[in-house]
C-alpha cells in the first residue's frame, strides 16, 4: 500500500551501470522526467543546491508549467549543478527507497552524467584533474615550483592556467607536500603509549590521496593521537579511492581503483587491523559507494565493514576503553563544519562527538554544504555557483565567532577558508578535527 513520505530507514540500490537499461536513451529520459515530476511536486529540496532552483524555474517557465513541456536537452543544466553531495537523498527527500516512488536523485544525476561521458559531452580538463595519483606524484616531486606557480598571488601564471585549462584564477588551489605522508610515516619514530587503555588496538591508516600528497599535517596529527592512545599504527596508500572518477562518471575506473585498493587493504584486515580513513569522501567510497558499484564482490563487502573514519574511531576508543589522559583546553572556540560526505556516511556528527572530549571547549556545528564538490569549485564555469552555495555556510561560520573552523572534508575547508577572506570569518585556519585533538594533547 502506497503511503506519503516514509519513516523507514533509506536504502540505496546497487548501481548496475553495466546493464543495458542503464544508458538506454529512452529509459533514461523517462526516468529523468519521472523524477523531475516528483521533485517539482514536492520542492522540499529547494534550498540545498542550484540543481533544484534551476529545475523548478525551468518547469514554472515552461509552456504548460509541467515536466512534459520540457525538452530533453534542457536537463543538462540541472545535472551540471549537482555536486553529488548526497544531501537531498540523506536529509530532505521523503521519497527515497523503500518508498514506492523509489527516488535517488544523486545517483540519477550520476547515471545521466555517465551517458554524457559515453557521448563525449563531458569537459576534458576535469577528467584529467581526476588522475590524482599521476598528477600528485609530479606535484610532490616539483612541489616548490608548482606551489609557487599555482599560488593565487601569482596572477600571471594563474591567468595562463585559466585560459588554457579553465581553472578559475580566483580559486585558492591545494598546495603539495614536499614529501608524501607515506614517506613521513616510514621515517617517523613516534613512541606508542604502552600505558594507554586502548593499547591492544591495531589500525592501518589509509592516508587518502589528499593527505598523502597535499595535507600531510592531518596524517601526522592522526598518527600522534592514535599512538598517544596506545594504538599500533601502520600506513597504506595503494592508490586513490576513485571519488574523482565518480564525479566524472568514469564508473569502470572507479571499479578498477576499488579492486586495486581493496586487495592491499584486505591484507591488513586479515591480520586483524581496522582501516582508518582521514578524508570524508574516501570513507564514503569505501563504506558505501564501492559496495553499490560491486554488489556481488564479497571482498568489497568485507572491507566496507572494517572501515572507520578517524573521528569515528577515536570516539569508539573513548566509549569503550577510554581516551589516554592529557587533553587540555585549547585557545579559542571551534566551529565544526559537518561536511556533506561525512553526513552521508550516516554515522552521526563524530567530529563534534570527538572534540567534546577536549576540556571546556566552546563548540558550534554548522550543517550546510560548502559548495565545492571536487572540481566543481575549481573550474571557471562553475566557481561562481560554488561560491553562491558556500556563502551562506561561510556566513553561519562567521556568526559563530570562533577562532577555529574544522571540517572532515579538506576541499570544503579550503573553500570556506577562502570565503573567510570575502566574509571576514573569525577563525585561524581550516583544520581537520583530528588536528585539534593533537593540539589539545600538545602533540
Amino acid at each position: 500500500m502506497s503511503k506519503e513520505g516514509s519513516i523507514d530507514a533509506p536504502i540505496r540500490h546497487p548501481i548496475n551501470f553495466e546493464h543495458p537499461d542503464f544508458l538506454d536513451p529512452k529509459k533514461l529520459d523517462d526516468e529523468m522526467r519521472r523524477a523531475f515530476d516528483i521533485c517539482h511536486g514536492c520542492r522540499r529540496c529547494f534550498n540545498l543546491c542550484d540543481s533544484f532552483p534551476k529545475l523548478f524555474d525551468m518547469i514554472d517557465e515552461s509552456e504548460n508549467e509541467d515536466v512534459e513541456s520540457l525538452k530533453s536537452e534542457q536537463f543538462e543544466p540541472v545535472v551540471d549543478a549537482c555536486t553529488l553531495c548526497d544531501m537531498c537523498f540523506m536529509t530532505k527527500c521523503p521519497y527515497v527507497p523503500p518508498h514506492d516512488f523509489d527516488l535517488d536523485f544523486p545517483h540519477l544525476m550520476l547515471r545521466y552524467r555517465t551517458a554524457q561521458k559515453k557521448l563525449n559531452k563531458l569537459p576534458a580538463v576535469p577528467a584529467q584533474l581526476a588522475q590524482i595519483d599521476r598528477n600528485a606524484k609530479i606535484g610532490v616531486m616539483l612541489s616548490s615550483l608548482i606551489n609557487w606557480t599555482s599560488s593565487i598571488k601569482n596572477k600571471f601564471f594563474r591567468k595562463i592556467l585559466e585560459l588554457i585549462a579553465g581553472i578559475d584564477m580566483r580559486v585558492t588551489l591545494p598546495t603539495y607536500n614536499s614529501e608524501t605522508f607515506t614517506n613521513y610515516f616510514k621515517k617517523s619514530n613516534i613512541p606508542t603509549n604502552s600505558e594507554a587503555p586502548s593499547k591492544d588496538r591495531k589500525v592501518v591508516i589509509y592516508s587518502t590521496c589528499f593527505v598523502n600528497f597535499n595535507k600531510k599535517d592531518t596524517g601526522v596529527a592522526a598518527l600522534k593521537v592514535l599512538k598517544k592512545n596506545g594504538v599500533e599504527v601502520q600506513e597504506a596508500y595503494p592508490g586513490c579511492c576513485g571519488m574523482p572518477y565518480l564525479e566524472q562518471a568514469d564508473l569502470p575506473k572507479v571499479v578498477e581503483q576499488a579492486k586495486k585498493v581493496s586487495k592491499d587493504l584486505l591484507e591488513w584486515v586479515d591480520k586483524g587491523y581496522q582501516i582508518i580513513t582521514l578524508t570524508a569522501s574516501c570513507g564514503l567510497m569505501l563504506k558505501f559507494e564501492w559496495p553499490l558499484l560491486l554488489p556481488n564482490d564479497e571482498n568489497i563487502k568485507r572491507l566496507s565493514k572494517s572501515v572507520s573514519d578517524i573521528d569515528e574511531y577515536i570516539v569508539d576508543i573513548a566509549q569503550n576503553e577510554g581516551l589516554a589522559e592529557g587533553l587540555q583546553e585549547i585557545d579559542g572556540g571551534v566551529t565544526v563544519h559537518n561536511a556533506c560526505h561525512a553526513r552521508a556516511q550516516n554515522m552521526g556528527i563524530k567530529s563534534r562527538d570527538m572534540l567534546k572530549f577536549i576540556p571546556n571547549i566552546k563548540m558550534d556545528v554548522v550543517e550546510r554544504c560548502a559548495g565545492h564538490g571536487g572540481t566543481f569549485g575549481v573550474m571557471k564555469e562553475t566557481h561562481d555557483l560554488a561560491v553562491k552555495v558556500g556563502t551562506p555556510t561561510a556566513k553561519q561560520i562567521k556568526n559563530k565567532n570562533n577562532k577555529y573552523m574544522a571540517s572532515d572534508c579538506p576541499l570544503a575547508g579550503k573553500h570556506l577558508k577562502q570565503l573567510e577572506t570575502d566574509t571576514n570569518i573569525a577563525n585561524d585556519e581550516a583544520l581537520h578535527p583530528i588536528e585539534l585533538m593533537a593540539k589539545s594533547y600538545r602533540l
